[in-house]
């Protein structure tokens, strides 16, 4: 699964310190989940897309 996690990070003006702090994970767990080495849990997925003001689906792009 892809996702536009980085790109809207960036755009927000955040680290992945900041995005892990926020959502009480590690920066290793928001590194692995922008390169697509690990697939979130639902109630991470969505507070991601609370973080970033966007929505799940526009978050993430699931790979055929």
């Amino acid at each position: 699964m892809k996702n536009n996690i980085k790109v809207l990070r960036k755009q927000l003006g955040l680290r992945q310190e900041d995005v892990a702090n926020a959502l009480n994970v590690t920066r290793q767990t928001i590194n692995a989940i922008e390169n697509s080495k690990y697939n979130p849990t639902l109630e991470l997925a969505m507070r991601l897309a609370k973080l970033l003001n966007t929505t799940v689906d526009e978050l993430f792009i699931l790979c055929d």
